[in-house]
């Protein structure tokens, strides 16, 4: 039974993520480089919101993020920590918690970015909302985006190996995809019981 939606889902609001910026080349880590603008949009309502972004990590001590969307202006602080391999990884410093994240979130009606942590009990992903089978729908749906590339979208429930893709990473999702088929299955056979038990 999904939960109850008295909390905001945050995939409704805005989310930062630092990683995704960079392999976008809206940020450069160890880097400024300059005004950058950003849109978030969604499928549903299409374009949400549009904005500027300016990062300085030209200094791991000092370094610094600012997001301005018309009067709504955000700095956040950025720090840099060794990995255990080498090189470094970069973070946010949450404006509430004080805590480490990559990503930040500002969720429907909030008035700042923060961490998921800072928003506690108030929001919940989206996936909290569904039930089992839409669960299910919404996993086989990933898997597929995962592995569909440039084919048909209609043409395959499952699409076939990508060509550089491993066969134990494809056997994994292929696993996992019969799994949610499994779990769709059984709803389908609960659904019809209570339907014959009336």
């Amino acid at each position: 039974m999904p939960r109850p939606r008295y909390r905001a889902c945050l995939q409704d609001g805005l989310k930062l993520d630092l990683n995704y910026l960079a392999r976008k080349g809206l940020i450069k880590f160890g880097a400024n480089i300059g005004a950058r603008g950003i849109s978030w949009s969604n499928s549903h309502r299409g374009d949400i919101a549009s904005g500027t972004i300016i990062a300085d990590m030209t200094d791991p001590s000092h370094a610094w993020f600012q997001i301005a969307m018309g009067r709504f202006i955000q700095q956040i602080t950025l720090v840099s920590r060794p990995r255990h391999l080498g090189g470094h990884q970069w973070f946010f410093v949450c404006p509430v918690t004080g805590g480490l994240a990559t990503v930040l979130w500002k969720p429907p009606g909030a008035s700042r970015f923060c961490s998921r942590q800072a928003w506690g009990r108030q929001v919940a992903y989206r996936s909290q909302f569904l039930d089992m089978s839409d669960r299910a729908c919404l996993g086989k749906e990933r898997i597929k985006a995962r592995l569909i590339g440039d084919l048909d979208p209609d043409a395959w429930d499952l699409p076939p190996k990508p060509k550089w893709m491993r066969w134990a990473t494809y056997n994994k999702y292929l696993e996992r995809f019969d799994d949610y088929e499994e779990r769709l299955d059984d709803a389908s056979i609960v659904s019809v019981g209570r339907r014959l038990g009336k």
